[in-house]
């Protein structure tokens, strides 16, 4: 089987923008699956997730995500999430954006993109 190519598809891919919040813990033709961790108080930087993805909980935490425009458009407060370790949720496609964690636990999440989506 040929080696899969592990370089990132654009420049504000996840593993190449935000690579101190991303792990690939597995990657082939068809999904990516990335061990996302990011701590109280802190940002990413701007990145984008180009497959859908459905989202392994093993810790949550408040955050506010916003667009490249410094706009936020999601905030979990505002929507009352708050779920428990093991629960699945899933994630559309994302476009260019930054999360940041306004929290006191470290929100760390694993997803699994769905390259064939």
């Amino acid at each position: 089987m040929p080696e899969l190519s592990r370089e990132p598809l654009h420049e504000l891919d996840a593993m190449m923008a935000a690579p101190d919040h991303h792990a690939i813990l597995l990657e082939n033709d068809r999904v990516r699956v990335l061990d996302t961790q990011l701590g109280p108080g802190e940002r990413t930087p701007v990145h984008s997730h180009q497959w859908p993805a459905s989202l392994y909980v093993l810790s949550w935490s408040d955050f506010v995500r916003y667009d490249a425009d410094d706009s936020p458009i999601v905030d979990s407060r505002a929507l009352g999430l708050n779920p428990a370790r093991g629960t699945a949720l899933w994630s559309a496609a994302l476009p260019p954006h930054y999360v940041r964690n306004v929290g006191t636990s470290v929100l760390h999440v694993i997803a699994t993109e769905f390259k064939d989506a």
